[in-house]
């Protein structure tokens, strides 16, 4: 989608590993996974989280499954806070926006930081996007 914000032009390995299994829990004609066909001990190894998807109004709270590496990079934890809470920083930049474009289209966002790569895929449930998948790589 040409002009999109946040758009998936390129993935590292790391990610296109997240992406494809990600495609891999996509069921029929459906364009996304439902949220809890997801096991986060399907990616061992790989720097990702969870983010809820409130709506009305639409936030973005991060679920119990951040990797260790993600908030060490932060310097604290943000497990069951939402986005709009913490500071903005590395590797946080840009979040809300993200997110938002990601549950707005329906499609994966990427966002390229100074020194990392962050990966948004959105999950279906309950009607709607109800959770994003986000992964890292790190430069």
């Amino acid at each position: 989608m040409s002009g999109t914000p946040f758009p998936v032009a390129w993935l590292d390995p790391q990610l296109q590993r997240v992406e494809h299994h990600w495609r891999s829990l996509i069921r029929g004609a459906n364009d996304m996974p439902f949220w809890d066909d997801f096991a986060p001990s399907a990616l061992p190894g790989q720097d990702i989280m969870l983010l809820d998807v409130f709506d009305k109004p639409l936030r973005f709270r991060f679920d119990s499954v951040v990797a260790s590496e993600i908030e060490a990079r932060y310097g604290q934890q943000v497990r069951d806070r939402f986005c709009d809470e913490i500071k903005a920083s590395t590797p946080f930049e840009l979040l809300n926006d993200q997110a938002n474009v990601a549950v707005e289209t329906g499609k994966p966002t990427l966002h390229q930081g100074a020194n990392y790569r962050r990966l948004l895929l959105p999950m279906w449930g309950d009607g709607r996007v109800s959770m994003l998948l986000g992964a890292f790589s790190w430069s």
